[in-house]
């Protein structure tokens, strides 16, 4: 049979939309012919408009998503309006399994194994395992596909978005009037996370970027941070560090990405990216630019910073100094990620993408 019509269905964050696109790219390479239709939540959709393997994007609002009778007729609306021939479903809620339990026509509804899925998906697999990339467990949702497209099969690992070059030109002129010099190595700095729990603590980041500074006094670093609590993180941080005359204006707190298509602009300007993990550095590899992070607790390195040929992804981790770190509180296991620790890597990695720049 041919596949004409495709949905895969992947609500939350923007870093999980991101890991989402390899395997939008696989199943563009093999159905080269077939609509791909993206569902995503409203306020992240912009990020993926032109992307060459999403025929259309459909959006879902905050107040859509939870408003239950509005929710139920839009869905309903999605699957008659289009018949799809294959649904995958990257989550598999009780919420988002409705685009499948609605169109039981469809010949290849893929899902996630949980104990309430198995009446409404005929392929299921097990969610993404500790020592999983989060990338293979995503492609493997195109497997029962397998064999259904023209040729031999071909998988496609890359993170990717379509930023146009007028938009990275644009924020490049920008970068310069803020005061970007770009003969020099600029670096994008994640100096706090949205959730504490999940940022490595303030202390150690300042006293990192003040040896960042000292120590390679030819990087530019411009700090990235949401407004709110943390823009206020970002300014005690800034207003922490004690910055010799060389280097007071090598640090920029004014160079705002407002949307993250900006931010995916501004990445593609930049040549690396350090601090803590999240949405962020998603883009950062995305837009091919390499990147070293403070993994929070808990989050597998295996999974959330995959690998890739093209793209240079370094993380620390607890579990990469204690193997038993599992067994710690959160505190404790950040307390594993000591600042000599992370200046030793940083100091690699700076070693690294200079020598090649």
């Amino acid at each position: 049979m041919e596949i004409k019509h495709i949905l895969v269905v992947r609500f939350r964050q923007m870093g999980d939309a991101i890991l989402a696109t390899p395997l939008l790219n696989t199943l563009h390479q093999n159905f080269p012919d077939a609509e791909i239709d993206f569902v995503l939540n409203e306020r992240i959709a912009p990020l993926f408009e032109g992307h060459p393997s999403i025929s259309r994007i459909i959006t879902f609002s905050e107040d859509e998503r939870h408003h239950l009778l509005a929710y139920l007729k839009k869905v309903w609306r999605i699957v008659h309006q289009t018949r799809y021939d294959v649904i995958i479903d990257m989550r598999s809620t009780v919420n988002t399994m409705l685009f499948a339990f609605f169109s039981l026509s469809s010949l290849w509804r893929i899902g996630i194994y949980k104990p309430y899925t198995r009446f409404v998906f005929n392929h299921r697999f097990e969610g993404c395992q500790p020592d999983e990339s989060m990338i293979d467990h995503n492609l493997r949702l195109a497997e029962p596909l397998r064999g259904q497209g023209m040729g031999a099969w071909s998988k496609n690992r890359s993170l990717t978005l379509s930023i146009t070059e007028q938009e990275m030109r644009d924020f490049r002129k920008y970068m310069q009037e803020q005061g970007i010099d770009f003969s020099r190595p600029v670096f994008l700095v994640g100096v706090t996370a949205k959730l504490q729990d999940k940022t490595w603590p303030e202390s150690r980041m300042t006293e990192t970027l003040q040896w960042l500074t000292e120590t390679w006094p030819q990087l530019q670093l411009i700090f990235n941070f949401a407004p709110g609590q943390e823009a206020e993180n970002a300014r005690r941080i800034y207003d922490s560090l004690q910055l010799p005359p060389s280097c007071s204006s090598s640090i920029f707190l004014n160079i705002e990405a407002k949307t993250p298509r900006q931010l995916a602009a501004m990445a593609a300007n930049c040549t690396a990216y350090f601090g803590n993990e999240g949405g962020a550095r998603h883009i950062v590899h995305a837009m091919g630019r390499p990147s070293l992070v403070v993994c929070s607790p808990g989050a597998s390195k295996k999974t959330w910073l995959p690998e890739d040929d093209n793209v240079l992804t370094r993380g620390i981790a607890a579990s990469d100094i204690d193997a038993a770190s599992d067994t710690l509180s959160r505190e404790e296991q950040y307390n594993l990620i000591t600042v000599e620790r992370v200046q030793e890597e940083l100091n690699a990695f700076c070693t690294q993408i200079l020598k090649e720049a």
